[in-house]
């Protein structure tokens, strides 16, 4: 377990520079290891919050209202697409994560994260996965695969980031629900917990708490706080999640099979009002953070770069954050943070709601706002 004990590099504070990218105007700004670029590639998006790229190069993007878009690299922001489930849009909940099949060009598959009224009619919510064929502009075969339980009247921390492993396996994240903070440390609920089923919505026979009493079995790990971003180890193939802390204490994870992450009975952050959640740090029986910030960044997502747009960023991790508007590069050594660095501040200066690596290598990044943009960084040094 690392904290950040490495000042960021101030090289990405340098004055932005302007050139022109077709159409549009590009920022230039220079890093420890490349001079980078970043153009936006469309804006008008209504709070984006996930992206993921078709084998065409275009980009599905979700619009926390519920609207699902097909986004191409020219800028051209598609009709909504048709039949998307309905969604709760209420403070942080709404149409969140998008992810496609790993055998999409076979099944045209795409899967959707979201927060789900009751189908019984009560007050709660929760967070659901659907999938659902694209065919054309319109969804097809719709189906609900994962529903969180229980049904909870909350608007917060419905976590939701879906990540596919090696083995075909369907990650969810999930979040505590705010006010629900304890369930995490339970196992009869899906709060606060990371959740790995197939991608039709069935249990793996080997999840770890599959056929015992008083726990649901989809659950991987627990003693999460929210949860909204998460990647596979390009090599090992290993789980790695970062997680929300309150006022202090964002974590990374390498989440393992039915083990305990310590929320809320251990942490390294305070309540929003200075209050103590926890006086522990650890508590024995739950795993240490692998990494951890102090004060808070306000962690979106994160992926470990693998492109070769920017050779000397290979393997690295690039967590997105909201409240600081920027990405931090972590440097690694096998699992070891060695160094973090700040990219891409006062480049974007929007809240970055999602990250994702496009098939051309380059970095693309969507911002939580209102005008909300896609945005492209590519390598300023070639």
């Amino acid at each position: 377990m690392l904290h950040n004990m490495f000042k960021p590099a101030a090289l990405a504070l340098a004055t932005a520079s302007l050139v022109f990218a077709g159409n549009a105007i590009a920022e230039t700004a220079q890093t420890e290891r490349h001079n980078v670029e970043a153009t936006t590639i469309a804006e008008g998006l209504s709070f984006p919050w996930g992206i993921a790229f078709l084998p065409n190069g275009d980009a599905l993007i979700t619009e926390k209202s519920g609207t699902l878009r097909r986004v191409g690299m020219n800028g051209v922001i598609g009709e909504a697409i048709t039949n998307v489930p309905d969604v709760v849009y209420k403070s942080q909940g709404g149409l969140l994560d998008v992810a496609i099949d790993p055998n999409f060009a076979d099944n045209n598959w795409v899967y959707l994260s979201y927060s789900e009224a009751d189908p019984a009619g009560g007050e709660g919510n929760s967070t659901a996965v659907a999938r659902g064929k694209l065919i054309g502009n319109n969804l097809q075969e719709v189906e609900v695969i994962f529903r969180g339980a229980p049904k909870y009247k909350s608007g917060a921390h419905f976590g939701s980031r879906l990540v596919f492993s090696p083995e075909g396996y369907l990650f969810v994240t999930l979040g505590d629900r705010y006010s629900a903070m304890d369930d995490a440390q339970t196992l009869d609920n899906h709060h606060g917990k990371v959740v790995r089923i197939w991608p039709d919505g069935s249990v793996p026979e080997d999840n770890p708490f599959a056929g015992k009493e008083d726990a649901l079995p989809e659950i991987w790990s627990y003693g999460h706080r929210n949860v909204q971003g998460a990647a596979i180890h390009p090599d090992s193939g290993a789980l790695w999640t970062v997680e929300h802390g309150p006022k202090g204490g964002d974590e990374i994870n390498i989440p393992k099979a039915g083990a305990n992450y310590g929320w809320p009975i251990a942490t390294y952050g305070v309540d929003y009002d200075n209050s103590i959640i926890s006086e522990k740090t650890h508590v024995e029986g739950t795993v240490q953070p692998h990494y951890y910030w102090v004060p808070s960044i306000a962690t979106s997502n994160m992926i470990f770069y693998t492109g070769d747009e920017f050779p000397a960023w290979q393997g690295d991790v690039l967590v997105a954050a909201l409240k600081t508007m920027k990405v931090a590069r972590l440097d690694l050594e096998g699992d070891r943070v060695m160094h973090e660095e700040d990219l891409f501040v006062d480049l974007v200066n929007q809240r970055i709601r999602d990250i994702e690596q496009g098939p051309d290598g380059a970095i693309y990044l969507v911002t939580d706002d209102r005008n909300g943009k896609l945005i492209r960084i590519s390598n300023a040094d070639e």
